[in-house]
């Protein structure tokens, strides 16, 4: 018994609590389960741990950096900032986490597989959950894992007490596992109608909000479901524009110019007295150079997780390859900019910052205490496939205005919950639209109404796709199994010629 209680001991505290050697264990038990060679199981062990440790590399370096910015802004303005970006989010969770709460952050990644697991039950139980899509992006699982693990103990925080850790992974793994199934269930129609057909979703951040805007877009922009004006692929884009292609290109001018402003309003003194620069040091070099820095770590985070996440992906869809044949993939969302008009990528990406910027501007106004700086995955990924989505159904006008409305809601959400959470000392928050709507409301009803509040979410997000397979019970099905065969049921004649999409199946 004491060799057993000493192996799990072991366990517990150099693997469970260590979140590297947490994914690596998690990324040897799928590739084993899957029956592959013994060295393709090291190498892709190795890979994962590894990628977890440059994703630490990277971590550090965004704390070192820019907690002296942060750290001005609190003192001289009383003011808690935050960078809306996943990255930065998921390191301000893992810094804050265990001095807050005082539990482990591996915790998190131990979440995420048992709520990839719950979303493989609901899918693969898809006759009565009416669940069809399989959320397989990596990356933004372990982003989302970690958020919504400080979220539901900010709301339930007697989870986090000794004795209660089987019961809090169970609450947390129901809740996510349900929103990872439900919404990217959400944007199968979305996606089948933009791309014709190719047989993929989008498992996102922004899953909600795809749908909602493909919703306002068909309700307000559109006539017998076409577009009532022109889309943005018929007019001509300045060549200027190209700039934005380059996400890391763009993530440095977006970092200098809002980190140079807030820089310069602290002052040179306030770094000059901290320690951070020399008296005789140029600052507008010292400014310059470390807002660069952000588009550094940030790509140093990126490296980080697609080393790992390409082995835990990997890992995780063969087992669900084999045990969900009918399911349909939830993918990256950058995936779907490949189809319709490309230009309403930047558009939306446009319209969304300057969205984001009035937001910011509105909260400097008002001397709000938690004040958002932006970050490039929000403003890009979500409104581009905002835009993208938006454009399709209800042309130009629907593509600017609905993703300007996203910018705001990005920003004035995020300011919200990172202050109510207590997340914002951290200095980061996911911030992108699902986080910045869906879940502050799922967070506030629980935090209000207990376990009444946990139950509510939960049956309100399964009953979301029976609702909508009760609109539409021949054609819900029909949508994912045979396109073509959907759209002569639905009397679609849009002209367009029929393309094999199987590889995205």
């Amino acid at each position: 018994m004491d060799f057993l209680i000493g192996i799990w001991d072991f366990f517990a505290e150099y693997i469970l609590k260590q979140a590297p050697m947490m994914i690596g264990f998690l990324v040897l038990l799928g590739s084993l389960l899957l029956k592959r060679k013994w060295y393709d199981c090291l190498a892709s062990t190795l890979k994962a741990i590894i990628g977890m440790l440059i994703l630490g590399a990277g971590s550090s370096g965004l704390v070192t950096t820019f907690r002296p910015i942060l750290a001005g802004l609190r003192e001289r303005f009383n003011l808690a900032a935050v960078v809306i970006d996943p990255y930065y989010g998921q390191n301000a969770v893992t810094e804050g986490l265990e001095q807050t709460f005082g539990v482990a952050f591996s915790y998190a990644m131990t979440l995420l597989l048992i709520a990839f697991i719950v979303n493989i039950l609901l899918v693969r139980l898809n006759k009565w959950t009416k669940c069809r899509a399989l959320f397989t992006t990596g990356h933004v699982q372990v982003q989302q894992a970690a958020t919504a693990f400080w979220l539901v103990l900010f709301a339930m925080p007697f989870l986090a007490k000794e004795g209660n850790t089987i019961l809090m992974l169970i609450v947390m793994s129901v809740l996510l596992g349900a929103y990872w199934a439900v919404g990217s269930n959400l944007t199968i129609k979305p996606m089948q109608e933009l791309t014709n057909g190719a047989g993929f979703c989008i498992a996102h951040q922004q899953m909600f909000g795809i749908r909602l805007n493909y919703w306002l877009a068909e309700k307000f922009f559109s006539k017998d479901g076409k577009p009532r004006g022109r889309k943005v692929g018929e007019m001509e884009m300045p060549g200027f524009f190209s700039i934005f292609n380059e996400n890391m290109v763009c993530t440095a001018i977006l970092m200098v110019v809002f980190f140079g402003i807030i820089m310069g309003i602290i002052g040179k003194e306030y770094f000059v007295t901290q320690g951070v620069i020399a008296a005789d040091y140029n600052f507008l070099y010292y400014t310059f150079t470390t807002s660069l820095n952000f588009a550094v770590y940030l790509a140093i985070l990126q490296l980080g997780v697609r080393t790992f996440v390409t082995e835990l992906t990997t890992s995780f869809q063969g087992i669900a390859d084999k045990l969900l044949p009918a399911s349909i993939p939830g993918v990256d969302c950058a995936v779907c900019y490949g189809f319709g008009d490309s230009n309403a990528v930047t558009f939306g990406f446009l319209a969304g910052l300057t969205g984001q910027i009035v937001a910011i501007l509105g909260l400097l106004v008002f001397k709000s205490p938690v004040i958002i700086i932006c970050g490039f995955v929000p403003v890009f990924f979500d409104n581009a496939t905002i835009g993208l989505v938006a454009n399709e159904k209800g042309g130009m006008k629907a593509c600017i205005v609905l993703t300007f409305l996203s910018g705001i809601v990005q920003v004035l959400g995020s300011a919200f919950i990172a202050g109510l959470v207590g997340l914002a000392p951290f200095g980061g928050y996911l911030g992108m639209w699902d986080w910045a709507t869906v879940w502050p409301a799922i967070t506030v009803v629980i935090k209000y109404l207990g376990w009444i509040g946990l139950g509510i979410v939960t049956l309100v997000l399964l009953a979301l796709p029976q609702l909508e397979y009760r609109k539409d019970p021949k054609g819900y099905f029909l949508i994912t199994e045979d396109y073509s065969a959907y759209k002569k049921y639905k009397g679609i004649n849009d002209g367009d010629e029929e393309e094999d999409w199987s590889e995205f199946a």
